[in-house]
């Protein structure tokens, strides 16, 4: 089998994040839960607080060097993580960079609009487009190539990084790289995992996370869980991009249908909002082990690998890795809506 990681040394990169990541044990989490429990510690990317994000950005950013750009136009939620790593990578490279911010979230308060993410897109000095609609991937990509148009007639040179799916996947090459990193680190402590659990949105990091195991060999389950969407229509997206993925590195064989998991059990009422399951696995992640996951992702995330474990579709006692993809400083826009949880949450004893 060819190597995936020489096939990816052909695609333009910029180096932007601070990798190999650390690979911790998180004992007393994984004591509560049954399991032996292990965090991939995306949140320490490095960049403008880091996250997953930035190694999709990489090849992104690659790519619109390559083509000589001066600014970067994309597109996120109102607390999105890839915009506030989007605006920080276009200003450690000297591009201008113009986001779009999708109202996505029901009941967001001036909190959450002026907050996290929304404070440090600011501060890095990008220029922000609000645009209304919920979920529609297609009008806020036909929005984006509206401004990239205006902007080349103002004599710019835009590179625009769409949501949607028909486009690509050149972002979740930074998830295959991160697979091996991940199997190399547990080799080198003599180790293997029985399950990957992983937050599950626009699909690139399940996807290359996916993609990067079966081609390097490796038949543990990856498990998404969903951020946004239901597990039927997210197992479709994840497989419609691990294909593309796997044909962009020459590996059109890589994974099969039965290897895509989807979880949606901790998913209502919706993206970006929580329940008693997120509000449960956030607090026990800070009181066990300090961990500190947000409400959108990472939350939501560990919330799924608890339901998993509880539902016995992980079982006791396995060697589980959970990505931890970053998100932190969203925390801090959902303070009003985290602040009810946390004043009736158990406490946990040391």
């Amino acid at each position: 089998m060819p190597d995936p990681l020489a096939a990816i040394d052909r695609f333009p990169r910029v180096r932007l994040g601070h990798t190999p990541t650390p690979l911790d044990p998180a004992p007393r989490l994984g004591a509560a839960l049954g399991i032996e429990l292990w965090i991939k510690r995306d949140d320490c990317t490095g960049l403008a607080f880091g996250g997953n994000k930035v190694r999709q950005l990489e090849f992104y950013l690659g790519e619109a060097r390559a083509r000589g750009a001066d600014t970067l136009v994309t597109s996120g939620a109102v607390q999105s993580n890839f915009v506030r790593v989007a605006a920080a990578a276009s200003r450690q490279l000297g591009m201008d960079v113009h986001v779009q911010l999708e109202d996505r979230v029901e009941g967001g308060d001036d909190l959450y609009r002026s907050s996290g993410n929304v404070l440090l897109d600011r501060l890095l000095g990008a220029t922000l487009h609000p645009f209304p609609a919920e979920g529609d991937e297609a009008a806020a990509d036909a929005a984006l190539d509206r401004l990239a148009e205006s902007l080349s007639g103002a004599g710019r040179k835009p590179y625009v990084v769409h949501n949607g799916i028909d486009r690509p996947p050149l972002g979740a090459l930074g998830y295959v790289v991160a697979a091996s990193e991940v199997l190399e680190q547990a080799r080198a402590r003599g180790f293997g995992f029985d399950a990957v659990v992983c937050a599950s949105g626009g699909a690139l990091t399940h996807a290359g996370l996916l993609v990067g195991m079966r081609a390097l060999g490796e038949p543990m389950p990856v498990h998404g869980i969903c951020v946004r969407r239901d597990a039927r229509q997210q197992r479709v997206r994840v497989a419609q991009r691990a294909t593309e993925l796997a044909a962009l590195i020459g590996l059109p064989q890589a994974f099969s249908a039965d290897d895509v998991h989807a979880s949606d059990e901790v998913h209502p009422p919706g993206y970006g909002l929580l329940n008693a399951a997120i509000g449960e696995a956030i607090s026990m992640a800070a009181r066990l082990e300090a961990l500190l996951l947000d409400p959108v992702y990472t939350g939501k995330a560990m919330a799924g690998l608890v339901a998993l474990v509880r539902a016995g579709r992980i079982a006791a006692g396995s060697r589980v890795l959970f990505v931890h993809t970053g998100g932190l400083p969203a925390i801090f826009s959902y303070a009003n809506r985290l602040d009810p949880w946390l004043a009736k949450a158990p406490h946990v004893n040391p």
